[in-house]
C-alpha cells in the first residue's frame, strides 16, 4: 500500500494564521506591518462601531484590509449567550450583509464578542451562513486540524510568549504531522502595552522562513483543510482525486505533489 501524508500549499507543513477583532483604528498600523512583511490576517469588524470614535470608517474597509479577509463579529457586540435567536440572527446577518457590502465578497466566519458561546449558540450558525468561529481559548498547541470549527481554539493571545511560539513553528520536524501556529488579539493592545516592536519582530522572523510556513487567512486555512478532508484515494493508495475546486498538495515519496482542483492523480 502506498502512504502519502496531507500538506500545506507548495507541500509545505507548516502554517500560520492570525486574527484581531473589532476594527479598531490601530488596525490601520498592523495591516501595514503585516503587509510589510508578506502576512496574511483576519480582522473581525463590528459593523455598527464603523466610523464611531476610534473606530476604522467605512469608506476605508475595502482598501485597508485588501490581501486579508474581513470576518463577521456581529453589529454591536453583544454576549450573543444573553441574547435570543432572533437577536443572533440578526446581529450577525446584517453584520455580514453591511461587511459584504464594503469589501464584494461573501463573509463566512466570525469570532464570538467576549469569547462567549454556548451550544445554543453554536447550533445556530451554519443556518446563518457561518463556516467557523474563532473562540478566546487558547490551547498552546500547533494544532493542524481544530476539532470543530464552530468552536476553533487559538493557539495563543500575541502577549503569550509570541517569539517563543513562533520558534516553536519553526523548529517542528517535517514529519507526517502538520503543524499550525493561530494568534488572536486586538490591535489596540499594541498601543495599550507599547510593544508594537513585537509585533514586528515576529512578522520578519516569519518572513525569513516563508519557504517552509504558509501565512494563510482564517477563510483560506477553513477551505483548504476542507479540500484536503475531501480527498478520495483508492484502497491500494496509488491514485488520488481531488473533488473540489482548491488545489491541494500531499507529499509522497519525500517530495510535495499538487493535485489540482477536480484533478486525479497516479502516484
Amino acid at each position: 500500500m502506498k502512504r502519502f501524508d496531507y500538506a500545506f500549499p507548495d507541500g509545505k507543513k507548516k502554517a500560520v494564521t492570525f486574527s484581531y477583532d473589532d476594527g479598531r483604528e490601530q488596525d490601520r498600523r498592523l495591516v501595514a506591518i503585516f503587509n510589510r512583511y508578506g502576512i496574511r490576517a483576519t480582522f473581525h469588524l463590528n459593523s455598527g462601531k464603523l466610523g464611531e470614535d476610534r473606530y476604522v470608517r467605512e469608506d476605508e474597509v475595502e482598501s485597508l484590509y485588501r490581501g486579508h479577509e474581513v470576518s463577521a463579529h456581529t453589529v454591536t457586540h453583544p454576549f450573543l449567550t444573553e441574547v435570543p435567536a432572533e437577536r443572533i440572527a440578526t446581529e450577525l446577518l446584517e453584520d455580514r450583509a453591511k461587511l459584504e457590502s464594503l469589501v464584494g465578497y461573501p463573509v463566512r466566519g466570525m469570532s464570538y464578542p467576549f469569547g462567549a458561546f454556548s451550544p445554543s449558540v453554536v447550533s445556530l450558525l451554519p443556518a446563518l451562513g457561518i463556516v467557523y468561529a474563532r473562540t478566546t481559548i487558547s490551547t498552546q498547541r500547533l494544532a493542524a486540524f481544530p476539532d470543530d470549527f464552530l468552536r476553533w481554539e487559538a493557539t495563543c493571545h500575541h502577549k503569550d510568549r509570541l517569539a517563543e511560539r513562533i520558534e516553536q513553528l519553526i523548529a517542528a520536524p517535517e514529519g507526517r504531522n502538520m503543524s499550525l501556529l493561530y494568534v488572536w488579539g486586538h490591535s489596540y493592545e499594541f498601543d495599550n502595552d507599547g510593544n508594537w516592536d513585537m509585533i514586528e519582530r515576529a512578522a520578519e522572523r516569519l518572513r525569513e522562513h516563508a519557504d517552509t510556513v504558509w501565512s494563510a487567512t482564517n477563510i483560506e486555512y477553513y477551505d483548504y483543510v476542507q479540500a484536503l478532508r475531501r480527498l478520495q484515494c483508492t484502497v491500494n493508495g496509488d491514485v488520488v482525486h481531488n473533488p473540489s475546486a482548491l488545489p491541494v498538495w500531499i507529499r509522497y515519496g519525500g517530495k510535495a505533489v499538487r493535485i489540482g482542483g477536480g484533478e486525479t492523480v497516479r502516484l
